[in-house]
């Protein structure tokens, strides 16, 4: 094996899914300042937060149409899709299963479990062809355990992560890497809000968590890099747990979104 000192994306042509914020967006920015080329598909038209040299299209991950219309104009701008990582999602209501509704549940499903479905498969067809490629699912601790009040985030996340093996053992022989990457509490815009509304006791996240702290976005994006490049060439099928030791700790709490 050839020695490497540093991750370098230099020439990796990347598609990533909700890049427009959060965990997606320092993707995005990591992936550019490695040297690899950035299109991004987002309900967004247009993030605020990413930088002009990304290429952007506007596409809802549930929508199979705009699944492959998002594929196809990625190829077209870059040539080609080297690694696909599927940050779209959407967080759940934290609602009482016995109050929730059958629509918020198919919601979340639609988003977090179909969505990845969608866009896995309209790339894989693509990657398939070139018999080589790479793609980082994201799920979340909440698909590793159970969370009360979380049934359908749970339930999509840990879809996901099924979803990551299946097409990890289907698709090897076609040279294509599928892996995961499972979130703990992560400071992301939409965190920071629920903080400052109270709805997040970031206390007891880092009495529970042994770093003792939340993590960053960039922090995920570190892990996507990784398994995109070839230090991890003889990973396919893993899930990471980047939750700074949440998930090694034990049973799971009730205190708020992942």
């Amino acid at each position: 094996m050839p020695d490497m000192p540093s991750i370098d994306l230099a020439g990796k042509k990347v598609l990533v899914t909700g890049g427009a914020s959060g965990i997606g967006a320092a993707v995005v920015d990591l992936f550019l300042e490695l040297g690899a080329q950035v299109s991004s598909a987002d309900l967004q038209p247009h993030g605020a937060m990413e930088p002009d040299t990304v290429i952007r299209f506007q596409a809802d991950v549930c929508v199979e149409q705009d699944c492959l219309r998002a594929t196809a104009g990625a190829i077209d701008a870059m040539g080609a899709i080297d690694v696909l990582v599927n940050c779209a999602g959407i967080p759940d209501t934290y609602t009482p299963t016995l109050e929730q509704s059958t629509q918020s549940w198919q919601r979340i499903v639609d988003v977090d479990l179909t969505g990845t479905y969608l866009m896995c498969k309209a790339v894989g067809a693509h990657m398939a062809q070139r018999r080589s490629g790479s793609m980082i699912n994201i799920s979340s601790i909440v698909g590793l355990g159970g969370f009360p009040r979380r049934n359908a985030y749970g339930a999509s996340k840990a879809g996901v992560i099924m979803l990551t093996k299946s097409l990890a053992s289907e698709w090897g022989s076609l040279g294509i890497r599928v892996n995961c990457i499972a979130p703990g509490y992560i400071r992301t815009p939409l965190v920071e809000t629920l903080i400052r509304e109270n709805k997040v006791d970031t206390g007891q996240i880092e009495r529970r968590t042994p770093l003792a702290r939340l993590g960053h976005p960039r922090e995920i994006a570190h892990a996507a890099a990784y398994l995109s490049s070839e230090w991890a060439s003889f990973i396919t099928g893993a899930t990471l747990p980047v939750d700074g030791g949440w998930s090694a700790f034990g049973g799971a709490g009730d205190i708020g979104i992942a």
